[in-house]
């Protein structure tokens, strides 16, 4: 006699991605919280500390708040693991169910960002509701529908990395090298997800799933490793953090909380290994549906996070009145410097500065006007009932090098603002105009927001977050990363804090040169 079949019913189906989608984009992981409270309890770098505490703080924030931890809300990734014994039933596509969940989720009833374009070759049009998503899915044995979902910031999804190494090389040593020409736009401090062996697909899909499992990296310190697998996590994570790119690239301990590695058989001739940092707006979670009804997702204990005051380094800043900006001013600013802004700046990110390098191109006059003023490099969550605007973090500065230089010539613009490192064609026109490039944290957007008094759209509406707004700040928290003499926080922080790397052992720890030059 055949087993019944359990059957999840597509209103389930679809309501449990909706609302896991709300629930990720408000709520770290557990795991992820406790790991990054052990790390600002044991930084020594004044300046990584303060980031690592405004990103504690920040998730706090939003979790009271229900509020995203991040304005950059993800691309969707979704996990589906489908037992033999279990059917939706629905006839539509899977894909279908779950992109009718994510379009919920983005619009409805509390907005987040939509960051998801319809064409990437082409016309980059907007699709307003972060559809489609990427979907993974299996068979499996059981009865039950196990389902993932994922949101993955673009900063960090743009440093995955792939190789094919020959058979004896090493792994350890490849993801060494490749994280230390990461930079920082992928936001650390966060974790590794390595995929070896299979395909070039396969190893690129592990990775991704590995960076879903919950971080133990201080367990398996405490305990130490069991296996050879444990034990190149442990290498890892030691030679990683040893090279000191620390919390947002500013120099210190922690640059990864955790190492995780999924393995699968592969061609004799083939060692595939795909490597996919996280961020620090680590989300994803878990559920299984049995045919009972929809998933119920318990918010996380508050009493999880940690009680942290803003930084010394916070309380020491420079203010800074944005309306009364001189190049002088700037001139005296200097790499590594805590400042607190406040007045009016305008936002534009790619897409703004992509037109407005057209538009001096072309000779055309400029829809506002930038002398003397300060831009941030931010797309913001829309803003909910009773907020001026919703989460807004900084996005990836280097993209916008391409048009440093021209943007600088032809406008005489003072300030940037933005997250990670800028590239030596960007700080050396930084340094041949005089002008400077601020940080905020990635990964406290929500803080940030709420030092922003009043926000309106200035030009290019069309572009939605993309649009230029112009905001008035008080007191907005950042970090001079390049000054106007050139000098990159950069490249200074991760230099100074640079250490020889720790081998661990199950008896001793022995300390010896690091391999890499």
């Amino acid at each position: 006699m055949s087993k019944p079949v359990c059957v999840i019913s597509e209103h389930d189906f679809v309501a449990s991605i909706a609302d896991a989608l709300q629930y990720v984009a408000v709520y770290h992981p557990p795991s992820f919280v406790r790991a990054l409270a052990e790390s600002y309890m044991a930084e020594d770098s004044p300046a990584a500390r303060d980031a690592i505490a405004q990103i504690l703080i920040n998730s706090k924030m939003a979790a009271y708040g229900r509020r995203p931890i991040c304005q950059d809300t993800g691309t969707v990734n979704v996990f589906v693991k489908i037992g033999m014994g279990a059917r939706i039933d629905s006839t539509r596509p899977l894909s279908e169910l779950v992109n009718d969940a994510v379009r919920r989720a983005y619009t409805n009833p509390d907005p987040l960002r939509a960051s998801i374009i319809r064409d990437p070759l082409f016309d980059r049009t907007n699709t307003r509701d972060n559809t489609p998503a990427v979907v993974h899915f299996d068979m499996i044995a059981g009865d039950c529908v196990t389902v993932t979902v994922a949101a993955k910031g673009g900063g960090s999804e743009n440093k995955a990395k792939f190789a094919n190494l020959d058979p004896a090389a090493s792994v350890a040593d490849w993801v060494v090298q490749t994280v230390e020409t990461l930079g920082a736009g992928w936001c650390p401090p966060g974790l590794l997800g390595i995929g070896v062996g299979g395909s070039a697909e396969k190893a690129m899909c592990m990775a991704k799933e590995a960076l879903l499992e919950p971080i133990d990296m201080s367990e398996l310190l405490r305990r130490g490793p069991s296996s050879k697998l444990e034990e190149m996590r442990i290498e890892i994570y030691d030679r990683v953090n040893a090279l000191g790119v620390g919390a947002q690239g500013l120099g210190g301990l922690t640059t990864v909380v955790d190492v995780k590695i999924r393995s699968f058989p592969c061609h004799a001739a083939s060692k595939p290994v795909g490597l996919i940092p996280q961020c620090a707006a680590d989300r994803h979670v878990t559920f299984t549906l049995d045919g009972s009804g929809p998933a119920q997702l318990t918010p996380p204990d508050l009493s999880l996070w940690p009680d942290i005051p803003m930084g010394d380094q916070a309380k020491a800043a420079r203010r800074v009145n944005l309306d009364a900006l001189t190049r002088a001013d700037v001139a005296t600013w200097r790499a590594g410097e805590a400042l607190l802004l406040s007045g009016r700046m305008l936002t534009g990110r790619d897409a703004a500065h992509q037109r407005l390098v057209s538009m001096i191109e072309a000779g055309e006059p400029l829809p506002i006007d930038l002398r003397d003023r300060a831009i941030y490099y931010v797309g913001p969550v829309g803003a909910a009932p009773g907020e001026v605007v919703g989460p807004a973090g900084p996005t990836t500065s280097t993209r916008m090098d391409g048009f440093t230089d021209a943007v600088l010539s032809a406008t005489g613009l003072l300030v940037m603002i933005g997250k990670a490192e800028r590239g030596p064609a960007a700080i050396d026109a930084i340094r041949r105009h005089g002008a400077a490039y601020l940080i905020a944290v990635g990964g406290a957007a929500y803080l940030v927001s709420k030092a922003i008094k009043s926000a309106r759209v200035l030009a290019f509406a069309d572009l939605g977050m993309e649009a230029i707004h112009e905001f008035v700040v008080e007191d907005m928290p950042v970090t001079v990363a390049v000054d106007a003499s050139g000098e990159s926080i950069h490249h200074t922080g991760p230099s100074r804090w640079r250490r020889p790397v720790i081998t661990r052992s199950a008896r001793r720890m022995v300390e010896e040169a690091s391999p890499i030059p």
